[in-house]
């Protein structure tokens, strides 16, 4: 539930939540350890050794509903059963999320008093939600769906196979780069309908495809790290920055991405393809 991307592939291949978590779990905790590592030698030169902690703000000043924070943390452990829960019974996802969603909102609106007390202003933050960036999504969907017609479906069915012949390692580490390589120009949630459709369509083993399903899943979270227009978060983040007055170039993105993103990747497919064999 972590991502669009996760949620499209799990009810594609109709993958449980249990099962779901039970692969991604260790192989994410590989790619949180590669990011770090990666992170920090990376930046090492422009990490100061220590610094003035009273010039920072004190925690709380961050806070600016309180009824909402403490009632977001217990929310989300409820969610994360819900998610347990609800899997099997077979109810969208959408309308567990979509019910946490309201309760923040009532509680943000103090919509049990009537609006009395209200500190974040609900209608302001809906008008001013990046709904520019959701049209941008819908468009690349008509793009991809028009190019899946044309052939492009077909074309990376042809190249997963051809990954698939040559072995588990090459089938896992192959559909994780091509997918990657396909949602950095055009955006991870139509590169993850490409990919899961083109995996659909290959005959294989069915540990290759259970291999080549999470890598899909693998790249299309990472890969995105390319380009600024990789990922729906990405774009967001750059969103809120240049609102807040700090404005990162694509040049710049793409610089730190270029360098950081292929080793990072690498290392979780290789996890995935080392753990999911031996997964519970």
């Amino acid at each position: 539930m972590s991502n669009l991307v996760n949620i499209v592939t799990a009810n594609f291949f109709d993958v449980s939540f249990g099962r779901y978590a039970a692969v991604m779990v260790p192989v994410n905790l590989v790619s949180l350890a590669a990011t770090l590592l990666v992170l920090w030698a990376h930046f090492r030169k422009d990490i100061p050794t220590t610094y003035n902690v009273h010039q920072l703000e004190a925690p709380n000043s961050a806070i600016r509903d309180p009824a909402v924070f403490r009632t977001a943390f217990p929310l989300l452990g409820l969610l994360l059963v819900a998610y347990f829960v609800t899997g099997p019974l077979g109810v969208p996802i959408a309308f567990v999320t979509g019910a946490a969603a309201l309760v923040l909102m009532a509680v943000a609106g103090r919509w049990f008093t009537s609006g009395h007390g209200a500190v974040v202003d609900l209608p302001k933050v809906l008008r001013e939600a990046p709904w520019q960036i959701v049209l941008f999504s819908i468009g690349m969907y008509l793009v991809v769906y028009g190019l899946g017609n044309a052939g492009l479906t077909d074309i990376a069915a042809n190249v997963l196979r051809w990954l698939a012949d040559r072995g588990t390692l090459v089938a896992t580490v192959g559909t994780g780069f091509v997918v990657a390589v396909l949602a950095s120009v055009m955006n991870n949630m139509p590169a993850t309908l490409v990919g899961a459709l083109a995996i659909d369509r290959v005959d294989v083993a069915p540990l290759t495809r259970e291999l080549m399903v999470y890598a899909n899943v693998v790249g299309n979270d990472l890969g995105p790290k390319f380009t600024p227009i990789g990922s729906l978060a990405t774009l967001l983040w750059l969103h809120v920055l240049a609102g807040k007055g700090q404005r990162i170039t694509w040049g710049q993105y793409m610089r730190v991405g270029l360098v950081l993103t292929p080793p990072v990747l690498l290392a979780t497919l290789v996890a995935l393809w080392v753990w999911l064999p031996v997964a519970p």
